[in-house]
């Protein structure tokens, strides 16, 4: 192969996995109907006699650092391909400097086996218990156990001292736009452009002090100052009612998750329980993560 077409077949690979995908969305044409697909043992190019394969390029284009998203399929084959040749062509050339041998590398070999036997061992097992009948089992017992929770709609306006609250409540209580307020005063960087609007949220998620404060508000009403360790606030609550319950579609994915994860992790611990496992190196402690901080 001439060598300046080796080059630029290099640069090109590289190129391409450099790009964004916003980049790659730009630059490429509309995709074409898929082309049927190849026989894993369809083999597609041959490096001095070793045969690369469909199935090759299958596991080469699972690896997400070879994704290219918004490249069309035929143009992404032809990278793949590109990239299995040079890759093949290093790993002869790392064979005849018999990299291979090294204890080094016979580690990262055993490691990177481990680990690829692992990963398809768990997956294999886990869709034995992340069928869709366990995934609406647990769906259902979930919500059976799901008590109604009470929600409200608040905007609020957080300032630094109480005499501003009491100023800024007056204003409000006296007919002035809450919105407009929250704008021109507020401190709250996450809220003030949007007037104050901290969305739907239910009473364990913000602060005790502001919690208790706005879900003992009526609707419509404008609260006294609140204070809290972010500052003082005055709130006002737009709407209530009871937290609706997503149904299954919604939570299919997450509930999935969560199957697979279970699984995995049962089966992970049950076979810790039987193995003879002996830790010949002092275990280091742990620290306790910190404590998360509520804030409106």
């Amino acid at each position: 192969m001439p060598i300046l077409h080796t080059l630029r077949r290099a640069s090109a690979l590289a190129l391409v996995l450099s790009l964004p995908a916003t980049a790659w969305a730009q630059t490429t044409t509309p995709a074409a109907a898929p082309a049927p697909a190849a026989a894993p043992e369809t083999v597609v190019a041959k490096v001095n006699g070793a045969p690369i394969t469909q199935g090759d390029l299958n596991v080469a284009g699972e690896d997400p650092a070879l994704s290219l998203p918004g490249v069309e399929d035929a143009q992404k084959k032809n990278l793949l391909v590109d990239y299995m040749i040079d890759l093949k062509v290093g790993a002869q050339a790392a064979e005849a400097a018999k990299v291979g041998e090294t204890p080094d590398f016979k580690r990262k070999l055993a490691y990177f086996r481990d680990k690829l036997l692992l990963d398809e061992y768990l997956d294999r097992e886990a869709k034995k218990a992340a069928t869709p009948e366990a995934a609406r089992a647990l769906y259902d017992q979930t919500v059976k156990a799901m008590k109604p929770e009470e929600e409200i709609h608040a905007r609020h306006i957080l300032v630094d001292n109480e005499g501003d609250a009491k100023k800024i409540s007056e204003r409000i209580k006296g007919g002035e736009d809450f919105a407009k307020v929250a704008a021109e005063a507020s401190k709250d960087p996450g809220s003030k452009t949007e007037g104050g609007d901290l969305g739907w949220f239910t009473k364990e998620r913000m602060v005790a002090p502001f919690a208790e404060a706005a879900f003992k508000l009526p609707v419509g009403q404008v609260s006294d100052p609140v204070k809290t360790q972010f500052g003082w606030h005055v709130i006002k609550v737009e709407e209530k009612r009871t937290k609706p319950i997503p149904g299954f579609e919604e939570m299919k994915e997450q509930v999935d998750q969560y199957l697979t994860r279970k699984a995995q992790q049962d089966l992970i611990l049950k076979l810790r329980e039987g193995a003879k496992v002996e830790r010949t190196d002092a275990a280091p402690a742990v620290a306790p993560p910190p404590p998360e901080t509520k804030k409106p």
